[in-house]
């Protein structure tokens, strides 16, 4: 099992996943946010990325108001950047661009490993480990034809209703 804790995983992974290491570490990106305890989530991290992949980073932020100060201060000047706050889930998102990447910075106060990136994506690397490489193919394949991942998932393993709901209860 992958330490998803440490990206130093990704400097053995493909070219995508190499080169996200370099571009967060070059950048000290989670170096940047390591009081929020960051964990680098999503699908480039299990492999079943596409070509406009981001890097979804989520942090444990307990002051949303301070999170919101600290993002614009040490990633304001990046290209693209924004920052918005989601009532839906008392949370902020950040997006940018550094060297050819897209990040989002998701920032909740929950721990980053209870918050449902970080669930989801542990469950998809066990079902990507379960199922094989034509199961992460036809993963990848339906993401090229637009589906989320968790939708992805969902329907090729037959599951109904709300596929981001569902998929949790597989961690049981």
């Amino acid at each position: 099992m992958i330490n998803f804790l440490n990206i130093s995983y990704l400097q053995s992974g493909n070219e995508k996943q190499v080169k996200a290491y370099q571009v967060l570490t070059d950048n000290r990106v989670l170096e940047k946010l390591a009081a929020y305890k960051p964990i680098l989530v999503g699908t480039i991290p299990i492999n079943i990325d596409i070509e406009n992949s981001d890097l979804d980073i989520i942090c444990e932020v307990p002051d949303n108001d301070e999170f919101v100060d600290q993002l614009t201060a040490v990633f304001g000047s990046q290209k693209d950047f924004s920052v918005i706050e989601s009532a839906k889930f008392n949370a902020i998102k950040a997006t940018f661009k550094i060297e050819g990447f897209e990040i989002e910075i998701f920032g909740q106060n929950k721990p980053a490993t209870q918050q449902n990136a970080y669930r989801h994506m542990l469950i998809e690397y066990k079902l990507l480990l379960e199922n094989g490489e034509a199961f992460r193919q036809e993963i990848i394949s339906l993401k090229k034809q637009g589906y989320k991942t968790e939708p992805a998932f969902a329907k090729l393993l037959g599951i109904k209703g709300n596929a981001y709901e569902e998929l949790l209860k597989l961690d049981a």
